[in-house]
């Protein structure tokens, strides 16, 4: 199955409002940080949110280099590996201040918090979404 470009900003979006809502949740409280717990939440998700709306633009830089590609989509092991320029992005996002609520944000707990909801999303996309989405694989990556 090759996604589509809907199916891949679909499947990006749903996958980081639920796996990475729960991730967030579940690692926020462990996290470097000296901030109160509902500060460290706020930033927390304010990198989530930002990881979704930036992206968005990822995606559609992605889907016109995949044009160059004659199977039209990216090792599985490119999706990992995309964590790098995603999350370098946020980071100067963050501390270009463009990222409302993660003033202060440690670039420790920014790393460990990026670091496991990514690879949480990454390990999911390429496994246990699968099951439960049958149809999902064969409909362009496509959800809706």
């Amino acid at each position: 199955m090759v996604p589509t470009l809907a199916g891949r900003l679909q499947t990006r979006l749903f996958l980081l409002a639920t796996v990475g809502s729960v991730l967030t949740a579940l690692v926020t409280p462990l996290l470097p940080t000296d901030a109160p717990l509902g500060a460290a939440y706020r930033a927390s998700f304010g990198v989530l949110f930002a990881v979704a709306l930036l992206g968005f633009g990822w995606e559609l830089a992605y889907h016109g280099l995949q044009q160059f590609r004659w199977e039209k989509d990216w090792p599985t092991m490119f999706g990992l590996i995309t964590a790098v320029n995603e999350g370098l992005l946020v980071w100067l996002a963050i501390r270009a201040h463009a990222v409302p609520g993660t003033g202060g944000l440690a670039g420790s707990a920014f790393l460990v918090h990026f670091g496991v909801v990514w690879l949480g999303v990454w390990l999911c996309a390429n496994g246990p979404m699968r099951v439960p989405f049958l149809r999902w694989r064969f409909h362009g990556g496509r959800l809706l």
